[in-house]
Formats: structure tokens, sequence, C-alpha cells
């Protein structure tokens, strides 16, 4: 087969949205200070690497994973998930919201969520071919009231996401006007979905009022809790909805590692509470240190990241790295966020070498 044989059977058989898209683009971070994608900075002490080696070690790994009931079992005592809801586990947040757009594809779904927001709600509606409807945050990065629940009895959304802190900007909503939206989507009959990504670093969840509002489920990942390499989302919410979604999971999802890697972590979760305690206090001092610098503007966050706006965001990115600090750019992701950059929380030393890279590359 020639490559123009090959480029015309690409042409026939691969969609023509995917083929004029890019891919998810991960930047290159040999040997640099990696502050651009919110993980938690500290590796696991010795000696609970020591114990996670050896229990790893006695994992059957010739069989296939069967471990997600006690996984889901586990993660609803910890998190206190309430009476009458269940959890279901998936393969990071991501995958999670891949299975939502499946289950609610119906005839003329919408999905419905705030922008700028987390890229993988409108990727995951279009590729699943569910309509997908952005609407804009006021310049303060917070949810416009009156858009949002014109919206919302407009095209009566299946499916609307709240990002619980938002990503990329970090903040809480309004509590005011996010309970409006919950009440709007149900008189809709549709579904809320509460992404809590950042919650070890958030002082409010809306886990606690899921038995209230059956149509609310909440979605959290373990990536921020500090295992971003075991690809482990959980899924909470009235029991008898959960059961319906688990419907078009895949059976084997989740790899026996994975879920004993998160058995473990949460029986030694006080060191990673112990580790987002000291990320919390670092992102108010690093918050405090940037709003001390020239000319940068420091938005408030509730996560692991901070949201800044600078006279000439790309030189400054591009100074940061050449520099070996390596942070997010974000400035092209919606015109809310010209000129921004978001910035990882990490280490105090780390921390500490991104204000001097952003200081010098103003």
């Amino acid at each position: 087969m020639t490559t123009d044989d090959l480029a015309q059977r690409i042409a026939r058989t691969i969609r023509q949205d995917v083929q004029s898209s890019a891919a998810y683009a991960i930047q290159p971070s040999a040997g640099m200070v990696k502050l651009d994608a919110m993980e938690n900075p500290f590796a696991l002490p010795a000696e609970l690497r020591r114990a996670l080696g050896e229990r790893l070690a006695r994992v059957a790994i010739n069989r296939y994973p069967l471990g997600k009931p006690e996984l889901a079992a586990a993660l609803a005592r910890h998190f206190d998930v309430p009476a009458g809801c269940s959890v279901m586990v998936g393969n990071g947040s991501d995958e999670l919201i891949d299975l939502l757009s499946v289950a609610c594809n119906v005839a003329g779904a919408v999905v419905l969520a705030p922008l700028p927001g987390f890229v993988i709600y409108e990727l995951s509606a279009r590729l699943r071919g569910l309509r997908f409807v952005g609407v804009p945050l006021t310049a303060q990065f917070e949810l416009d009231e009156r858009a949002m629940l014109e919206a919302i009895a407009r095209e009566r959304p299946a499916l609307t996401y709240i990002a619980y802190p938002n990503n990329p900007t970090g903040n809480l909503y309004d509590e005011r006007i996010v309970r409006k939206i919950v009440a709007a989507v149900g008189a809709q009959d549709g579904l809320v979905v509460f992404d809590e990504a950042y919650q070890p670093f958030s002082s409010r969840s809306w886990m606690p009022h899921l038995a209230a509002h059956p149509h609310v489920v909440v979605m959290r990942t373990l990536s921020k809790f500090g295992l971003a390499g075991v690809r482990i989302g959980y899924l909470a919410g009235a029991a008898a909805l959960i059961e319906q979604i688990d419907k078009v999971s895949p059976p084997y999802n989740v790899s026996a590692l994975n879920v004993e890697t998160a058995l473990f972590a949460l029986e030694h979760a006080d060191v990673f509470a112990a580790q987002a305690a000291i990320l919390r206090g670092e992102r108010d001092r690093l918050s405090s240190a940037l709003a001390a610098l020239p000319n940068v503007t420091v938005f408030p966050s509730e996560a692991n990241m901070i949201l800044v706006r600078l006279p000439d965001s790309k030189r400054a990115f591009d100074g940061m790295k050449a520099r070996g600090v390596l942070v997010k750019h974000i400035a092209g992701l919606h015109p809310l966020l010209a000129n921004c950059l978001r910035l990882t929380v990490g280490t105090p030393e780390e921390n500490a070498l991104m204000i001097d890279a952003l200081e010098a590359s103003l």
C-alpha cells in the first residue's frame, strides 16, 4: 500500500472532525521543574514505597481485575458518601466524563458547562455526538447567573458540569448561584455533575448534599490526592442513577495494580492529608509572593493551582521555560484567559524557583 493509498483510506474511514482536530498536547518536561499539571509534588516516604512494592508483588496479574467493588466500597467509606448513594470507579475522571456522555446520549442531548473550564467536557461530548454549549464566565471568572439560567431553560441540557473548584481558574463559584443552577437543571429533568477533582484543597463540597438532590452526582479523582499515575476516578450519586451509568463501563477498565495501589493509599490517607495541608499553606504563601510582583494579577484559588495575568504571558512562559521551570500557558484557550498562566503549587523549594523564574521573565 502506497502513502497515497493510505491517505485515501484514512480520508474514507476516519471521521472528518477527528482528522481536522489536534491531539491533546502534553508538554515535554524532562529535566524541568514541572509545575504545569497540578500533580502532587511529594513522593511516598521510603517505608511506604517498600510496603507498596511488596503488596503489589502479591497481586495476581495473570487474572482479570476484580477489585472495583472493593475499591468503590472503600471510597464510599473514606469520603463519607451519604446513605442511599453509591460509587462507581473509572480509569480516571476523563473516562467517567466519557461514560457520562455515552450513558446520556439520548436524541438531541446537550452538554452544558461554563467556560473557560475543563476541556474534556467539550471534547468528550463532541466525540460522542452530543451538542456542547459553553456559557462564558464573568470577567472575574464567576458564574454568569442570568446567562446560565437562560441557557438551561433554552437548551434543557442532559448534563451540566460545574467544576468545583474550576480548572483552569482555581476558584469556587458563588454558592447562591450554584444552588439556583442545581434547581433549574432539576426542573428540566437533567443531571448536574460536580467535578471535585481538587477536593483535597477546597473548603466546600457537594458530597453532603447528594441525598437531597438525586439528580446531582459528584465526580472526583485520586490524581490530586497524590496518585496521578494510578488513574483512578470515582462518581458518587443516587444508587439507582449510578447503577444505570455503570452499565456502560467496561468490565475490566481499572487494572488490579491500580486498584491495589488505591486501597493502599486510602489505608495511609493521613500521609496524603498532611501533604495536602502543606500544599494549601504553600498556595497561600505563593499567592502573596506573586501579588507582590509588579504588574501581576493573582486570582483567588481553592485548588493546587494559581491563575495569574501578566502584561505578556508568552514572554513570561518562554522565559520561565528557558530557566528550567515549566508552567501552563493558557492564554489561547479562551478570550477571558488573555495573557494568563496557570501555575501549579509545588514544594516550597519548587515554588521559590518558580517565583524567581517568573520575576526574571516579566
